[in-house]
């Protein structure tokens, strides 16, 4: 853990909501905006990775190589948060393959989930997780889709006191469970929640993210590109100039800054397998952020195409 804490310090002393120039490839030269956890003050890169569909690539050396040159970027700018599932088929194989190949395993915040039904079955679960990847004791562990939760918390607590991960959190990527979730939030203490939250999906507006804000509870955001639905709204259209005001080159820096730019959010995970659209990704999370009444305007203008 020492050298991605080490990092992770590092890299938060200097960080602030101000414009920060990036140079075309390679090592970032300034430092990526942070959020702290808000139950322990150590700081996260806003902008994450999750590993849903794009990761999911087998044993294919080829494909294999990409998501290697995919991840290598990542950490060239300062990425830190990589988020999966045993839901995503081979993903965590992947993940824990390019971490090897690029030592990188500690530099990583590793997210992941259980998935199933039943004690012993989450040990079992998770067990295997942390052998894909290959990386030690996970960073977060969270209970996926809410599936037997009450269940799974029990252990996830007992592994948090044993030291086995750091932090323990509780996810849905389903509107019609933002209910039951909000009820779990309030019942239980969490570290971290997971959720969908767009530009176009933005009824955690209401509820769920003051309610994490009110409780202490570090944000990741899923979904923030709607599995692609924005790019597909947007079509052609040209990015209004006035995103220049807060730094924004593209609409993958659009939608990422206003995800980011809420107060409650603490980390928002796009996923692709391009290296191209990785650059992008992470490029939000430098430079100047959309202030109340920008995103505002962001969202009447989402309305208008």
């Amino acid at each position: 853990m020492t050298s991605r804490r080490g990092f992770l310090v590092g890299i938060a002393g200097m960080c602030a909501a101000t414009a920060f120039g990036r140079p075309a490839s390679g090592q970032t030269a300034t430092p990526i905006l942070t959020r702290p956890i808000p139950g322990s003050g150590e700081r996260l890169p806003v902008i994450g990775m999750g590993s849903w569909l794009t990761f999911d690539v087998g044993d294919l050396p080829h494909h294999r190589a990409q998501r290697v040159d995919v991840l290598r970027t990542f950490f060239q700018r300062q990425g830190a948060v990589i988020d999966s599932s045993p839901m995503y088929g081979t993903s965590e194989a992947v993940i824990g393959h390019c971490l090897r190949r690029l030592r990188m395993g500690e530099e990583a915040f590793s997210a992941t989930k259980v998935w199933t039904r039943g004690r012993r079955s989450g040990i079992d679960q998770m067990d295997y997780s942390e052998k894909l990847w290959g990386a030690g004791s996970f960073d977060l562990m969270q209970i996926h889709n809410m599936v037997d939760w009450k269940t799974h918390l029990k252990t996830l607590r007992q592994w948090k006191e044993a030291g086995r991960l750091r932090y323990i959190g509780i996810t849905t990527s389903h509107g019609r469970r933002h209910g039951d979730l909000e009820q779990a939030l309030k019942r239980e203490r969490f570290d971290f929640v997971q959720f969908t939250y767009n530009l176009l999906d933005r009824e955690v507006e209401e509820r769920l993210l003051p309610l994490a804000a009110d409780r202490g509870i570090a944000v990741l955001i899923n979904r923030p590109f709607r599995r692609g639905g924005l790019f597909d709204h947007v079509g052609r259209t040209p990015l209004p100039t006035w995103a220049q005001e807060f730094d924004c080159a593209n609409w993958a820096q659009f939608f990422l800054k206003f995800v980011i730019s809420h107060p409650a959010v603490t980390c928002a995970i796009p996923a692709t397998s391009q290296v191209a659209h990785m650059v992008e990704n992470m490029g939000a999370g430098f430079g100047r952020l959309p202030d109340a009444r920008t995103r505002q305007r962001m969202v009447r203008h989402m309305a208008e195409i």
